[in-house]
């Protein structure tokens, strides 16, 4: 049997049993995020509260810019967000258990556009807390596995194709942006800081950054190979329909082993959310195993109203959706090769054919901004006790956690907050939460050192860290060491107190 039979990809029916259901255990995954998280974040009492947004894209001529929404057709209310939240999760986990699967291409294609359309609609309205490129990701990826089929016929041939352009994106994207940017990547020290500053550590984190130089060289090399050399070869087994036998259908799938443990290491060392638990997901598309998942082989005669093994109304929609990708690709394809190459770019409002990529400069030292409050009423000799953040670091004797594949939304905007010119007003509105002790604000954090009651004053300030080296962690007990003290913010209160 050969990886690809014209129309069928008769060899992938285990990748597609990996690619539908892992991507659905990650729209799971996001829709439990969402339900923790953005009403706090972004309801209607949030940092940035959703329906000013949806005012203003209902009053201002600009607002046609927002992304497709079910809330600018129907009021968002929190408890509307919520029992989307819930619909999405019940679909997911449906998909996840394979009953979908079980009925024709047309139900999993339901519960897929559903997810996609639904996790859009929270994405549209997220504003910084969902400007993630992995949430482009997800929503790209949802879209596709929406055309993979059931059981009942094996996967489309254009569909796993364009499952291999969408790696291919995101890992030479990732590569070239690489390339273009920080000279760190290209004088191979990069990695020599990056376990340190990145956004948010894991509990291997600290093990990796104490490696020798010439290992932190070597896994910048080995990174370049996987994003710029080995995403090439995802589409050799496309040869297997000129040139018989089995080699290249085993290209692909050692260019999807390499791509799938490079993605490994990042997950045991890092918390990037989704985004490598996705690419391993999606690389598993160049996997073609005969026989294994796989329907039983359609008859020599296919019956007038089958091509291949598939229906010929399900082969004209999954066609379709090949020639509408061919078209929306082309700006993709040009951004890959342009000199200011876009990183995490949507060209249309679907959010469809993106361009991807990460990291490509690498901060040098990590600044932490410290929350701080006290119930003194003279703030200049009060004591001061920190919030605890339930990611990022903060108490310099705890072990980092790993939460990848789960997003911490403020944790990781907290990251970012050193690096703008100035506050963002969410950070402004945040330590408001905190004077009033917001009981859901509260509940985004690991620790309130104030147990519920309300602080007289907060304030927030900046410390530099690093990673404590063996000796210093044998002799303190320490996995960090933080220096140099600076005001960020504060101390500010609320009026009356």
């Amino acid at each position: 049997m050969e990886a690809m039979d014209g129309f069928a990809a008769v060899d992938f029916g285990f990748a597609r049993e990996v690619l539908q259901r892992g991507i659905a255990a990650l729209y799971l995954v996001a829709f439990v995020s969402t339900l923790n998280q953005f009403r706090p974040l972004l309801g209607e009492h949030g940092l940035l509260p959703a329906p000013e947004l949806l005012h203003w894209a209902r009053t201002s001529p600009r607002g046609r810019l927002l992304h497709p929404t079910l809330f600018r057709h129907v009021e968002y209310t929190d408890r509307r967000l919520a029992a989307l939240c819930w619909a999405g999760i019940a679909v997911a986990a449906a998909v996840v258990c394979g009953i979908p699967q079980l009925f024709t291409p047309w139900a999993p294609m339901a519960c897929f556009l559903a997810l996609w359309l639904g996790y859009m609609s929270v994405v549209s309205i997220g504003q910084t807390f969902y400007g993630f490129g992995w949430e482009m990701l997800l929503l790209e990826a949802g879209f596709l596995a929406a055309f993979l089929g059931s059981a009942a016929e094996p996967p489309p041939t254009v569909v796993i194709v364009l499952l291999w352009w969408l790696v291919f994106r995101l890992e030479f994207g990732a590569g070239m942006i690489k390339i273009r940017g920080g000279r760190e990547w290209r004088d191979l020290t990069a990695l020599t800081f990056h376990h340190e500053t990145q956004p948010m550590p894991g509990p291997l984190s600290r093990q990796a950054h104490l490696l020798p130089r010439w290992f932190h060289k070597g896994e910048v090399l080995g990174n370049h190979f996987a994003q710029l050399v080995v995403p090439w070869f995802l589409f050799a087994p496309l040869l297997g329909l000129w040139v018989p036998g089995p080699v290249p259908a085993s290209i692909g799938a050692v260019a999807a082993g390499i791509v799938i443990a490079t993605q490994l290491w990042l997950i045991v060392t890092g918390n990037f959310a989704w985004l490598n638990w996705a690419t391993v997901v999606l690389a598993f598309s160049a996997v073609g195993l005969p026989g294994i998942g796989s329907p039983v082989a359609p008859p020599r005669q296919d019956p007038p109203w089958t091509i291949d093994g598939m229906p010929l109304p399900w082969l004209l929609v999954t066609s379709a959706v090949g020639v509408l990708y061919l078209v929306l690709s082309w700006p993709a394809v040009r951004n890959l090769f342009a000199r200011r190459q876009l990183m995490n770019a949507s060209f249309n409002r679907w959010q469809l054919a993106n361009a991807y990529g990460a990291f490509g400069t690498v901060t040098k030292e990590r600044i932490e901004i410290v929350v701080e409050g006290t119930t003194d009423v003279d703030p200049d000799g009060a004591t001061w006790q920190e919030y605890e953040f339930k990611g990022k670091p903060g108490d310099v004797r705890r072990i980092p956690r790993q939460f990848a594949p789960y997003h911490l939304r403020l944790d990781w905007l907290m990251w970012f907050l050193p690096l703008g010119r100035s506050l963002e007003d969410w950070f402004t509105m945040f330590l408001l939460r905190l004077l009033e002790a917001d009981a859901a604000t509260l509940r985004l954090l690991a620790a309130d050192p104030f147990s519920g009651e309300r602080p007289r004053w907060v304030r927030a300030v900046s410390y530099r860290y690093r990673f404590a080296t063996r000796e210093e962690l044998k002799a303190d007990g320490v996995r960090w060491v933080r220096d140099r003290r600076r005001p960020v913010m504060g101390p500010v209160s609320l009026r009356g107190r």
